[in-house]
């Protein structure tokens, strides 16, 4: 099998696994949803989260140079691997979270209360977490990778499923940068970054005290139009916190991005 093929079907994986992860993560550890609700993680409306995807098609490609180390102690041959991955890993984490925040005015997630953080977007804690993924990955699955894809040439069946997540993942990719284009405008005319995960859980919020349904696939769906909710969210932000608005936005200066630069 061609290594765009393999790359196509870890991608495939990585993100479904990545979702999972992600979704009990918001669910029992995640500052951002305090009440513990169920709510869909991550950029798109599906279940997966494309950074893990890719994340796994590196893990994958790091893990094939294991053979090529000038390193001969097995000991600090797999350290090295690892440390490598969890560096490649921060490094896809801060370029998606920079572009997430200085283009669309989102931020996607906030490590701004850990220690060491780097603008909020990369932080020790969560490197930490990538170098033990990186290892888990290593001796659980990368071994057994070879095997699945030699099943998966023999049951050309998967292959449709995984043609049909391509199709319907492109379609919610591009309804999705509809919806980050809209949060994307309000963030520039008010002149704040909004956190994704946070206003995801407002709404949610909202949606109980109301008893309305909530949708879980399609968390910003409600009975209030968007623009409705995010303008109240301001408004309660600006009230409880003049200078930090609230859990929600983050202030966003263009005059101390403009010295930054």
């Amino acid at each position: 099998m061609g290594l765009f093929l393999t790359l196509a079907f870890l991608f495939f994986i990585g993100s479904v696994f990545g979702w999972v992860l992600e979704l009990f993560y918001r669910r029992f550890f995640s500052g951002a949803n305090p009440e513990r609700k169920w709510i869909n993680p991550g950029f798109c409306t599906g279940p997966y989260v494309p950074l893990y995807g890719m994340g796994l098609c590196i893990l994958f490609l790091i893990a094939s140079l294991e053979n090529t180390s000038w390193i001969r102690d097995p000991f600090w041959e797999k350290t090295a691997l690892f440390v490598f991955m969890a560096v490649c890993m921060t490094g896809i984490e801060y370029i998606a979270g920079v572009m997430s925040i200085r283009i669309a005015h989102v931020r996607l997630w906030d490590y701004s209360d850990q220690w060491g953080n780097v603008q909020g977007i990369i932080c020790p804690l969560f490197s930490f977490f990538w170098a033990v993924l990186g290892a888990a990955y290593y001796f659980l699955i990368h071994p057994h990778i070879l095997g699945a894809l030699r099943w998966l040439s023999e049951n050309l069946a998967f292959s449709f499923v995984i043609g049909m997540f391509y199709g319907v993942f492109i379609i919610d990719l591009c309804a999705s940068l509809r919806l980050t284009a809209r949060l994307r405008e309000f963030a520039r005319e008010n002149d704040v970054v909004i956190r994704y995960e946070n206003l995801k859980a407002h709404i949610r919020s909202v949606q109980d005290a109301a008893q309305e349904k909530a949708h879980f696939f399609r968390p910003f769906r409600s009975g209030t139009p968007l623009s409705e909710q995010l303008r109240a969210r301001l408004d309660q932000a600006r009230a409880e916190a003049k200078e930090d608005r609230d859990l929600v936005f983050g202030a966003l200066s263009r005059g101390s991005d403009k010295k930054r630069r």
